[in-house]
């Protein structure tokens, strides 16, 4: 299990946590620190499309409208901090966010 996140993110903390205590031990990529590797940004994006970007995000209110209309790929390899997270990859399955749905694949509720 890999996951795609931020360690000063409340939500991927409280993944990671909740993670912990089901007994996973996720590899953790933090995008900021580590980046996105250029096989797992395109891997992401044929998963999510643009609905891997956060854009509630403050990084995304920073941006120019022109910014914004580029390509999923090119915003995320240029700020990696928009992307919606966590992203865990599991056996070549992916998923984005912390709802329910994503919670009772990976905890078993």
């Amino acid at each position: 299990m890999r996951f795609f996140g931020l360690k000063t993110c409340d939500t991927c903390r409280k993944a990671l946590k909740s993670l912990a205590a089901a007994g996973h031990t996720p590899e953790v990529i933090d995008v900021r620190a580590d980046g996105i590797s250029p096989t797992d940004l395109e891997a992401i994006i044929a998963a999510f499309e643009d609905k891997a970007i956060n854009r509630a995000s403050t990084t995304w209110r920073g941006l120019s409208e022109a910014e914004r209309l580029q390509e999923p790929a090119v915003l995320l390899a240029a700020n990696p901090t928009l992307m919606k997270r966590p992203v865990i990859e599991k056996d070549g399955r992916w998923t984005i966010g912390w709802k329910a749905d994503v919670q009772a694949l990976y905890l078993g509720d």
